[in-house]
This record gives structure tokens, sequence and C-alpha cells, in this order.
């Protein structure tokens, strides 16, 4: 199959963010292609654009994070394994549908040592699911590894119409029951949380890869299925945190304290705001709850009630606008508008229940507060 039927993959991954590179190389049907040249070929691609993203001047410079996954379909898929269990540049594996190869993939899998994930329809005859995908991903050790069963999936439904792959599918591959729609999809609901946790370190996207059963998916999974809960504590102006993690990041009204990388905070007496703090684990990361770190260092703004249903009042703006804020836990910003002495009033009525920070602009300072949505 050429590279570009893989279209829409990428049309589903590069609008996310995501940087694809296809190595053009041993795609030709005679001679045959060499499965071991191919592997070294995906690895030193990879080695390039690390290169690339650190040379000056260079279209990538500055552009990538510093993780990379190997991913490939059937073959290649195949030859990714050896990729990368041979090579450090990788961070993870996505398989579509892994074939053997020579040099074994099944052999060179028990020295896998990244998170990977396998996708395999249950139908598929051209790389029966019992002799390939199963025994590539029984033979990873890594302790986070997960294997998607697309029921009544297919072989080549991964990728758009090919001639070769799908002639060779009609004289293997019988009960295939997924339209390659459907089986597209299936995929992109699982390989997308999966690549926003392990390429871009998404909390949520692991909690959604994790926990969130997909219909027609028989998900099976080594990887830590929970996410401890983090809690941090106020003792005077010290937070803290007992929470086991491998790193700590506080944050001061969503935006990250430069150097906060300890599991206590010491706040200072006029740093007023909200505080809360990142936790990352081995495999997941989770934010604490909320802690009004010496809220408001002076009495600006009256806003009332509070917990609040559908309208928040505020008291004390006497310039002719006051910008306002109202940020989500995540950070995200939900509501955005003026106000003044006069229409004082903020319409919550169509926000989701919850807890916010309300920010207010008012020179020379900002002034927050913690608002219970219900």
């Amino acid at each position: 199959m050429n590279w570009d039927a893989y279209s829409n993959i990428w049309n589903q991954l590069v609008p996310l963010g995501y940087i694809m590179a296809f190595p053009r190389t041993e795609s030709g049907l005679f001679p045959s292609p060499s499965h071991g040249d191919f592997g070294q070929d995906i690895a030193l691609v990879a080695q390039k654009m690390t290169t690339a993203a650190q040379t000056t001047g260079s279209l990538f410079e500055g552009k990538l994070t510093e993780y990379a996954c190997a991913m490939g379909h059937s073959m290649g898929g195949g030859a990714a394994v050896l990729a990368a269990s041979q090579n450090n540049v990788f961070d993870c594996y996505l398989g579509l549908a892994p074939a053997e190869t020579n040099p074994s993939a099944i052999a060179a899998a028990a020295n896998l040592q990244v998170p990977s994930l396998i996708l395999s329809g249950t139908n598929d005859g051209v790389t029966p699911p019992s002799q390939h995908h199963l025994p590539i991903y029984d033979a990873i050790p890594q302790e986070c590894k997960s294997f998607s069963s697309l029921i009544g999936g297919g072989h080549c439904y991964f990728a758009n119409t090919n001639f070769n792959c799908d002639f060779g599918e009609s004289t293997s591959s019988t009960g295939i029951s997924l339209t390659r729609a459907a089986q597209q999809s299936l995929m992109y609901q699982q390989v997308t949380p999966w690549l926003a946790y392990f390429l871009n370190r998404s909390c949520s996207a692991y909690e959604s890869f994790a926990t969130y059963p997909i219909s027609g998916i028989d998900l099976t999974t080594t990887c830590p299925t929970t996410v401890p809960t983090v809690s941090i504590s106020q003792n005077g102006n010290v937070l803290s945190t007992t929470t086991q993690g491998l790193s700590y990041q506080w944050y001061l009204n969503n935006t990250p304290i430069q150097g906060a990388n300890n599991d206590s905070l010491t706040v200072q007496s006029n740093f007023s705001g909200v505080y809360n703090l990142l936790v990352t684990f081995a495999y997941g990361c989770a934010f604490s709850n909320n802690i009004a770190g010496l809220e408001e260092s002076f009495d600006a703004y009256q806003i009332f009630p509070n917990p609040a249903n559908k309208t928040l009042q505020i008291q004390g703006s006497d310039e002719l606008q006051t910008y306002f804020q109202l940020f989500d836990v995540r950070g995200a910003v939900v509501l955005t508008g003026f106000i003044n002495k006069s229409q004082n009033t903020i319409d919550i009525e169509n926000i989701k229940n919850g807890t916010y920070l309300l920010q207010l602009e008012s020179a020379p300072t900002s002034f927050f507060k913690v608002i219970i949505a219900h």
C-alpha cells in the first residue's frame, strides 16, 4: 500500500497538532520488501526529525515535543515493532493489525520497553489475530500495554480503499460486519485519547482511554485504570499534599508557578488567589482540589450569591468598564465580558455545575474569587 492510503489517519491526527512522518522505502512488490531495513528506516526518520527540531533554520525548529511514537499498519506495524524495540527514540508503539515479519516482530516485541497499543479486527484473515497481533502483544513485557479488538473488523479498513489490500482481503477474510467508515471511527475513538496522553500528557485523555468503554471494542489492558485522587491542605501559609507522585506542579489562578515542583508550597502573605496542584504518576495525572489561598488581600468587590445558580451580582465596580473572565478548574475560559456600576450582573445559568475562578481586571492589579455554580 502506498503511504497516501493512510490520508484518513493524518486528516484525523494532524489537525490535533501531531506531525506524522511516512518512510516511503520498502513499498514495492518486486523485489519483496526488507522488513529489517524498513524498521531501521522508521527509526532513522524519528532520529532525523528529532535533530531537525533542534536545528536552527529547520522547518521543524522548536515545533516538536520530546515525545515520539512508532506507528504502523500490517507489515508497517511489524516493522514499527522492530524500530521501537531497538531504538530509544520512541516513547510509545501503536500497531494497526501488525504482521509478523522477517526478522521476527514477535521475537523483537520481547524487547519493547514502551507503552504499546495494538488494534485488531476480529475478522482479519490477512493477518489473523491469533497468528500475528496477539503473539506480538503477548510478547511485550512492558507494564502498560493494551489490545483493542474491533468486533467484526477487518484488515484493510484501517486505511482508505486500496486495490492490493482489498483484493487480498476478499480472498482471505470472512464475516466482516463493520463498514470501513465504522472501523475507522472506532479506531479514532481509541487512538485519539491514547496518543493525547502518551504524546501530549493530557490527564483527561488518560482517564478517557482507561475508564470509558467504547461500544464495538473489546479492550484488554495492563495499564492502571484508575488515577489517584489528589488533595491539598492548608496549614497557615503552607499548602501541601500527601499524594505520592513522580512530579508536581503548583498553579496559581490556573497558571503554573515557576519552580514550584515539590509536594508543598509556601504562600507569601501578599499572594492572593486560587491554588491547585498537578501530580503526575507513572501512568496518568490529576489535578487537586482548589485552595483559596489568602483569597482576597483587599475588599475591592463584593460578589453574591455564592454559591449561585443563575446570576452573580458584583458590587464595587466604579469604572466605566471592568473586564471579567471565568475559568474552569482546568484553566479554560468559559465566560468573558464587561461589567460597570449600572450593569453589574453576570449570567451563569448556562454553565455546568462546579468550581470556577472569577477574575476581574482592576488596575493596577487583578481581583480573584472562587465561584461555586450549582
